[in-house]
């Protein structure tokens, strides 16, 4: 059975020290990826843009620093007024997303009250997400070429 757990955060978009704006992130969750979340960013005048990246990933890096990659997400700030900063990387291009660290929590608690942490597999679907890859590799090809 699919279940899903979806939110909506207040996002402040660091554009440079003296530049940021706040755009709302859709945070979901859904049992039939259950190692996975997705934030879809809604930037003004653009398209809305996904990402996706392990829901572990959040989980270590709402408490201390975390990822390797692409993705990034590192606590700031004071214990008390925790902040959360989640860096997005495409090549040399970044993107710096700073959130409550609180929504974060609640989200994640939803999220592991849904699936716990640690039992995933159980949940997890590898023979549809493998068909899934491969459809999406052979139609990128096919319009490739």
């Amino acid at each position: 059975m699919r279940e899903s757990v979806q939110a909506e955060v207040m996002m402040s978009f660091l554009v440079s020290e003296e530049l940021a704006f706040r755009i709302p992130v859709e945070l979901r969750y859904e049992t039939v990826d259950p190692y996975a979340v997705r934030l879809t960013f809604h930037l003004p005048g653009d398209a809305p843009v996904t990402w996706v990246f392990g829901r572990e990933l959040l989980v270590d890096g709402v408490l201390d620093a975390a990822g390797d990659g692409d993705v990034h997400v590192c606590p700031v700030g004071r214990e008390a007024t925790r902040e959360v900063h989640i860096t997005l990387q495409v090549g040399s291009e970044q993107a710096l997303f700073r959130a409550g660290k609180a929504p974060l929590l609640a989200f994640l608690d939803r999220t592991d009250r849904l699936v716990p942490l640690g039992s995933e597999r159980a949940h997890a679907d590898f023979d549809t997400h493998l068909d899934d890859a491969l459809n999406r590799i052979l139609a990128e090809e096919q319009s490739a070429g």
